[in-house]
């Protein structure tokens, strides 16, 4: 009766567990999704990719006119003594002092004008299309950060796979420890064996379930790394997807071979090498003269008190005016040579730099693609051991339950299963995730089905 409850809570709580990680299954893509829509780091990234499209927009350029308004009004108000020293009048009086009280004055006056540049020896020119190039980068810098995020999230998505497959191994482990305390017992009873048997199948028990708890405290801790990834409640309670799928050799080889064009880090090199050609372009146009046009609308109107001597006007004016300049800095003391050969020496160093990162990343890809070839031989091999280790201790346990072997044999045993299973799963994620660094360094990172 006791064997037969057991068993049914057994299977209740393996049901319970089974409809539990349906309802909350975290896909390989729903993990990808939240990534991208919620990762603080690729957040970032996009929004400077969108302050890179405002620079190379048409409003930075250059190439517009600008067009200033004015306006202004100026208010007087005077007191005023006028004195005739040495005057007299007709009749021989001294000529009388004037007093001009609160004589006001306004004068208004507002004025459009625009100014554009014709010609500045191509500086703007090529300045837009460097802004142009900055974009791209900027989108390659993104691109490369949302790899790495990639490669970050899958490496934590894959340990808590990994560590949930190490669980449901040693939960198995340990129902198979607790079995034997019960077979021991009975067999105690019956005096078909001693109480040291109990005593090793306790002591086996204690160390399974230390084990399974420091697994479930592994489990729990990355749960909250990938919850950290993924920028959600770090609480947040799911299940993973444990299948693995490794591309066919065939497409890798493909993808290796076609490296050089996809490569973010090559990419940018090219991009950084076209912005630096600019440059000189740019520091070029110093040698060149700057043509500008220019015009004006206005309007003013002045109106002045009287005066001692004469009336108070009104005197409104409207102005058109059109102008053009020509600025050529014959000699600016140097500095756009300097600039010129600076910026030269700085397409030199980037065409070194291109041919570096070239180098480094053909020896990255055969490393890669040679660590991959080993670890997925590895999982192969593992799984093999896993096969035989399985058929050891199907027929270790038949042997122990007949009595032919002892518990320290069968529990050898177990034992070698329970390695060779974690060792597997290891093994497995070790090898997608060295097939992960490779389609990294191929540019196909974000372009396959994971």
């Amino acid at each position: 009766m006791r064997i037969g409850v057991s068993i049914m809570l057994l299977c209740c709580l393996a049901f319970t567990g089974k409809l539990a990680a349906q309802e909350k299954l975290l896909s390989r893509e729903e993990a990808v999704s939240l990534a991208l829509e919620n990762n603080f780091g690729i957040k970032v990234a996009r929004n400077q990719v969108d302050i890179a499209a405002n620079n190379k927009s048409i409003l930075n350029s250059g190439y517009l006119p600008t067009l200033t308004a004015s306006a202004g009004a100026n208010y007087n108000r005077d007191d005023s003594t006028i004195e005739f020293p040495g005057q007299f009048l007709d009749n021989g009086d001294p000529r009388p002092d004037v007093e001009i009280d609160q004589a006001e004055s306004q004068r208004y006056s507002s004025a459009l004008r625009v100014d554009y540049t014709l010609f500045d020896g191509l500086g703007r020119y090529y300045n837009y299309k460097s802004l142009k190039e900055q974009y791209a980068l900027t989108e390659l810098q993104a691109r490369e950060t949302i790899e790495n995020t990639m490669l970050q999230l899958f490496s934590v998505y894959f340990e808590v796979a990994r560590l949930t497959e190490n669980e449901n191994v040693l939960e198995e482990a340990l129902r198979i420890s607790k079995d034997r305390i019960t077979r021991a017992e009975y067999a105690f009873e019956y005096g078909q064996n001693t109480k040291l048997d109990i005593l090793n199948a306790q002591v086996d028990v204690t160390n399974d379930s230390i084990n399974l708890l420091n697994t479930r405290q592994q489990l729990a801790n990355t749960k909250r790394d990938l919850n950290v990834v993924l920028s959600q409640n770090l609480n947040e309670v799911f299940e993973v997807d444990t299948l693995i799928r490794f591309i066919p050799r065939l497409q890798l080889e493909e993808y290796v071979a076609r490296a050089q064009e996809n490569n973010v880090a090559i990419l940018q090199t090219e991009r950084n090498l076209a912005i630096n050609k600019y440059d000189i372009q740019i520091s070029r146009s110093g040698y060149l003269p700057s043509i500008g046009l220019n015009g004006s609308y206005g309007w003013n109107l002045n109106q002045s008190a009287a005066s001692a001597f004469f009336p108070g006007v009104n005197n409104e004016t409207w102005n058109v005016a059109l102008g053009a300049s020509l600025t050529w800095n014959l000699f600016d003391g140097g500095g756009t040579t300097v600039r010129m050969k600076n910026a030269k020496i700085a397409y030199e160093n980037q065409e070194l730099l291109q041919e570096q990162v070239s180098l480094e990343v053909n020896r990255d890809i055969q490393n890669a693609m040679a660590i991959y070839e080993n670890r997925l031989e590895i999982f192969r091999i593992q799984e093999q051991n896993v096969t035989t280790n399985q058929n050891n201790f199907d027929r270790s346990r038949e042997q122990f339950q007949l009595g032919r072997i002892t518990s320290i044999e069968f529990r050898q045993a177990q034992i070698n299963l329970l390695n060779a299973q974690t060792n597997k799963n290891l093994a497995k994620y070790d090898a997608k995730l060295a097939e992960l660094q490779l389609l990294q360094l191929t540019g196909q990172l974000l372009n396959v089905d994971l």
